[in-house]
């Protein structure tokens, strides 16, 4: 593999001028590393398109619509696993870390369409900020081994576009801004406010947790008066306005 095209690369994107530039300086490595496909994303909020989410991304035509309308999203171990990951990991050891989940055989039935579409394996590289997990950059298609120092230059590159993506498109200055009110909530309470925010019901949450639905419940009542809200969709809104969830 040629190391030294990712060294350019940290430097070609920050004298890019224009977010396409961006685009097609990285999408010309991943090529020449065999990664078809690809996500530049910030941390989604729920009940909005994940589209407008995406700073640049390359997907297979069919997976988008499979991923929707299998509400992938509440079982994605890519996705839950990025939310506890502080450093960059393969698709693949998401799904063996979270081995014992309830939820597992949805998981590898994900998976499994997700080989069928193309994405066999690939990585991750989380990107954090004051406010906790801001975005990730994701790299995938057929399987491909990186070693320890293709793998650093990644996650630098990954941070290196996500901001300058933010930058020449007006929007990093929002996600630096550190003044957020802090509210206290428990660890519980900000598991169940975090699947609360990704849509998840009551039901699905107590399924996932190992606790009862009363128990939940319960929880989002104190959630609720903690926050002042009027319901469960108000709670999510002051999350987000207070950086409860990023």
């Amino acid at each position: 593999m040629n190391i030294h095209s990712l060294l350019q690369l940290l430097v070609v994107i920050e004298e890019c001028k224009l977010a396409n530039d961006v685009v097609t300086e990285l999408e010309r490595v991943l090529r020449s590393y065999k990664f078809e496909f690809y996500g530049v994303l910030k941390q989604t909020r729920p009940n909005v398109d994940v589209a407008n989410f995406m700073l640049a991304g390359r997907w297979p035509d069919q997976w988008p619509l499979i991923y929707v309308r299998k509400r992938y999203m509440l079982v994605d171990p890519v996705g839950r696993y990025l939310g506890r990951a502080q450093r960059p990991f393969r698709w693949r050891d998401a799904v063996i870390a979270l081995k014992a989940d309830p939820l597992r055989r949805r998981m590898e039935q994900m998976m499994a369409d997700a080989r069928a579409n193309g994405l066999v394996d690939g990585y991750v590289f989380p990107i954090h900020g004051r406010s906790g997990l801001l975005g990730c950059m994701t790299i995938g298609g057929e399987a491909v081994d990186l070693s320890p120092t293709e793998l650093s230059l990644f996650d630098a590159v990954a941070k290196k576009a996500f901001w300058r993506l933010l930058e020449l498109n007006g929007e990093a200055q929002s996600l630096e801004d550190p003044g957020r009110t802090e509210l206290k909530l428990t660890k519980r309470e900000m598991e169940v406010l975090n699947h609360l925010a990704d849509g998840m019901t009551s039901i699905e949450i107590s399924r996932l947790l190992t606790i009862s639905n009363h128990t939940v419940d319960w929880y989002m009542n104190s959630i609720q008066d903690k926050l002042d809200a009027k319901n469960r969709q108000h709670i999510v809104a002051i999350a987000f306005r207070n950086g409860l969830i990023p």
